[in-house]
């Protein structure tokens, strides 16, 4: 999950990083209905209209509307007819995440350096042009389905990338907060965690800067490895986790199951606020695990003081974990499709440059509750 503890040595980019990265540019979902996600996302979670693709832009086979937050930017894409890639991705898998595009100053070079170190090219270099400027686009593919896309748009000036017009609604709801992605998670299959930690190292340059084995994530029923990847500059952060053996089916487990296969099982969002943002999602109608208040006795003898009040962290259900370098608060929302598979998470970051280990327990209790509610565990 979410959850990896990290290495007290700064993460330092230098001269042989050959993939740097600026950051996650935008996360794209595919989706059954990419005009109800849309309002879904701005209605729960304070996103904003920015761009929009379809036949009334010339593309013709989908529609994709992108929605933004801060920092923090989603494409929500549908295909217009079926018997197409993206049709038969969300027929198996359901709604969820296709590509974790990632912003390059070069965009072609970043092809070239990846898919010489043995990565599966997902798209070559493609330059699109209107009258805004250009953008560069390249993919290659990781784990399961999903891609990464390399986007090079320092010579563009338009919303979001040629092909999408402004888009511009009556509807704005405010914002909640959400700045950024602190990182995405994926799930991968049996044996199948140190594979694609190899291929981060090798292929995109990353390092673990953390790991974590069965002894430190698992309750009594179920367990999972994982390991955290980061690349040069730390701005790119993608923990992994596969199963592991347990009296009962892991969360991971449930995740494949109805996946089918290996994706993002969760985006972790940056907030500055998490009291503030937590109570405007919840207002908003987004659903949260739920924590016991059994927790919130003895956490703090755990993580020391916090600038926090206890009380609205108890009755949000916000986790609190600390490290060498500070503390954080983090909460997990259910799943938000109907199949068990993707959901989020709010952090904030007073310090730490974890992922909230001493949580683990507390966490995996409230997922098989869940499970165990879904008959699932």
């Amino acid at each position: 999950m979410s959850m990896i503890a990290t290495s007290a040595e700064p993460v330092l980019a230098t001269a042989t990083d050959f993939l740097p990265l600026q950051g996650t540019d935008y996360v794209e979902f595919y989706v059954g209905n990419a005009k109800q996600a849309a309002h879904y996302y701005k209605t729960a979670f304070g996103f904003q209209s920015l761009a929009y693709a379809g036949p009334e832009t010339g593309v013709m086979d989908r529609a994709s509307y992108v929605i933004r937050q801060n920092k923090l930017t989603f494409v929500l894409t549908t295909p217009l007819r079926p018997g197409n890639e993206m049709a038969d991705h969300i027929y198996k898998h359901g709604d969820g995440v296709k590509v974790l595009a990632l912003r390059v100053d070069d965009a072609s070079d970043a092809w070239k350096q990846t898919t010489s170190r043995g990565a599966k090219s997902y798209m070559e270099p493609k330059t699109l042009r209107d009258d805004q400027g250009e953008v560069v686009l390249s993919g290659i593919h990781t784990y399961g389905d999903t891609v990464h896309m390399f986007v090079e748009r320092k010579n563009y000036h338009g919303a979001f990338m040629p092909g999408f017009k402004k888009w511009e609604s009556h509807y704005n709801p405010s914002e909640t907060g959400l700045l950024y992605v602190d990182h995405c998670v994926g799930n991968v299959g049996w044996n199948q965690m140190n594979p694609w930690v190899k291929f981060y190292e090798d292929v995109m340059g990353f390092r673990n800067i953390l790991s974590f084995d069965d002894k430190d994530i698992s309750t009594e029923y179920s367990a999972l490895m994982s390991k955290v990847m980061s690349n040069g500059n730390g701005y790119v952060k993608f923990p992994i986790n596969e199963p592991a053996e347990g009296k009962k089916k892991s969360q991971v487990e449930e995740y494949l199951d109805f996946y089918q296969g290996e994706g993002v099982q969760h985006v972790a969002v940056a907030t500055n606020n998490i009291v503030e943002t937590v109570t405007a999602l919840r207002d908003r109608g987004v659903e949260f695990l739920s924590i016991p208040h059994s927790y919130y006795e003895t956490v703090l003898d755990r993580v020391g003081h916090i600038d926090e009040d206890l009380a609205p962290l108890r009755e949000l259900g916000i986790l609190i974990d600390r490290d060498d370098e500070g503390y954080l608060l983090q909460i997990f929302s259910k799943p938000v499709e109907d199949r068990p598979t993707l959901f989020f998470e709010i952090i904030q970051r007073k310090g730490a440059k974890s992922f909230g280990k001493g949580n683990f327990k507390a966490l995996f209790e409230a997922l098989e509750r869940e499970q165990a509610i879904r008959g699932n565990l």
